[in-house]
């Protein structure tokens, strides 16, 4: 993989601040208690909800998994520094790269545990699904080549906008119900991470913010429940007993579980799409910020790296992460992703993630991730005139739809029920989230970049985004009607609803084109 030709500089550059740097330490927490917390809900919920056989997750699943966001952390590393040495900058930040969480519980519900109900053997649907995270490796390969062309025909606030939307209610929001679930815990941690990482204020003796507030979080949590007031200290003795080596390595295992993806990928490839939309948009975040990557090498990295994945038995993708421009401001370089590949690697060989995941409460590294999201979120707004903001606001609003639906899904999950359960005004409205919710990302992109154009006066291109978004919405690409989110041809579904969107779409387009045609200045 190439990164953007550039003329040939020699810089003197010294490595060390560059892969040992305190700032790197708080960014590695960041990095790796996310990647961590992914590998262990998808480990919790195959073994306790679908009853897959414990070795074979922790030993064949999440080791598979593992090794793709070694593979792509550490080549994210070896850009980085490529671009410190051809910049001659002693600031270069990694692009981080981790497991994509939208799509880890749509893999999860709508791929891994539905293959192991359908066919009644854990280890042919743990086939399937890595035959599904190599063909979703693969579109996101070639894809990685449109890259550049949508970067370039799409505004920056449109490419901005989703990524902020997901970072302030997604990674910010959700983390926040974990800090009121155990308030001493996730309190305190809070308030060491806003003084200071975004406040700036040093942390006593120097210590970096992030271990700081860890150990300040773990020792609140763990006394606390010494003294009853939190759940019962886990046992570190049987843990430990169930610690087991497994070095994943690539095979043709999924081959077997080729003739059964055809009813799994309609719900995966949109995520594919979605990784690769996202990851132009992470690209331009850190252009903004002030590390320009090629887009082509990321998108094809974090291809490339869920197909290495999903050869050595991983069933989830893996993707570029939208926290760059905030493990900046942690002060992370290079060594961040460095030290988490090798962390997370060697930790689904080992098999000690599962341990470390028992042994940190999740309040107290929930702070770190709302950092993440306010610094993303306040970076969107720095890198865009302000006349744009209207459209980044837009743009939120297909995300807020995305987290009203995980909430709600939760809670009939936790009823036993499912949507077709709901009645009334109630179903209605359940539908018009799902509707909203599917393909956020793209749609938050094309609402956002219509609104951009428009501000500007360029009626004519705003036009055709709409009009794309009304092609994608007959296809389920955006607003699919279904709960998976999955894709369809339109002759081939009962519902009226994507045509409707799509003759929707088609009238503001009409509109458009309309006022375009018009000779008045103002409108």
């Amino acid at each position: 993989m190439k990164e953007t030709p550039t003329r040939k500089n020699q810089y003197p550059l010294s490595i060390r601040p560059l892969l040992f740097g305190q700032g790197d330490l708080n960014a590695f927490f960041g990095l790796v208690v996310d990647n961590m917390t992914q590998l262990v809900i998808m480990a919790a919920i195959l073994v306790n909800v679908f009853n897959f056989p414990r070795e074979l997750v922790y030993f064949k699943m999440i080791p598979g998994s593992a090794i793709g966001v070694f593979a792509g952390d550490l080549w994210y590393t070896i850009m980085a520094l490529r671009l410190a040495k051809r910049t001659g900058r002693q600031d270069v930040t990694a692009m981080p790269l981790g497991i994509d969480t939208p799509s880890l519980f749509a893999f999860i519900f709508g791929v891994i545990g539905p293959a192991h109900i359908a066919t009644g053997d854990p280890v042919l649907a743990w086939k399937i699904s890595m035959a599904v995270v190599v063909i979703v490796g693969l579109t996101k390969s070639l894809g990685a080549f449109l890259g550049p062309v949508i970067q370039e025909a799409v505004p920056r606030a449109a490419l901005l906008g989703p990524i902020a939307g997901v970072a302030l209610l997604l990674i910010s929001f959700l983390p926040l119900i974990k800090i009121f679930h155990e308030p001493l815990t996730g309190f305190i941690a809070l308030i060491v991470i806003l003084t200071c990482i975004v406040g700036k204020i040093s942390f006593p003796c120097r210590i970096p913010a992030a271990l700081g507030a860890l150990g300040l979080g773990l020792t609140v949590s763990y006394l606390s429940r010494f003294f009853g007031l939190g759940e019962a200290l886990p046992d570190l003795g049987q843990r430990l007993q169930e610690i087991e080596f497994a070095f994943p390595l690539p095979s043709f295992s999924f081959l077997e579980g080729l003739s059964y993806v055809s009813s799994y990928l309609p719900l995966a490839l949109p995520f594919a799409i979605v990784v690769i939309i996202g990851g132009i948009d992470v690209t331009e975040s850190a252009k903004a910020a002030g590390d320009e990557y090629d887009t082509r090498s990321i998108l094809l990295t974090s291809g490339l790296s869920t197909l290495l994945g999903g050869l050595c038995g991983g069933v989830v993708q893996t993707t570029p992460y939208i926290g760059h421009p905030a493990y900046k401001g942690m002060g992370g370089r290079c060594g961040y992703t460095l030290w988490t590949a090798l962390f997370i690697g060697l930790g689904g060989i080992f098999g000690f993630l599962g341990l470390m995941a028992d042994l940190l409460p999740e309040a107290a590294l929930a702070p770190i991730l709302i950092f993440v999201g306010l610094e993303i979120t306040a970076q969107t707004f720095s890198a865009i005139p302000s006349k744009h903001y209207q459209a980044v606001a837009f743009s939120f609003l297909p995300a807020i739809a995305a987290l009203v639906l995980i909430e709600l899904n939760g809670v009939l999950a936790n009823l036993g029920k499912t949507a077709a359960d709901l009645t009334g005004e109630t179903a209605t409205s359940f539908q018009m989230i799902v509707l909203i919710a599917n393909g956020f990302i793209i749609s938050s992109l094309l609402w956002g970049a219509a609104l951009v154009l428009i501000i500007d006066r360029r009626l004519k291109r705003a036009a055709a985004f709409l009009g794309l978004a009304a092609l994608l919405s007959l296809f389920g690409v955006i607003h699919s009607p279904f709960p998976d989110g999955q894709l369809f041809f339109p002759w081939h579904v009962e519902s009226t609803m994507p045509t409707l969107l799509a003759g929707a779409y088609g009238m503001m387009v009409i509109f458009l084109l309309f006022m375009a045609g018009q000779k008045t200045a103002e409108y």
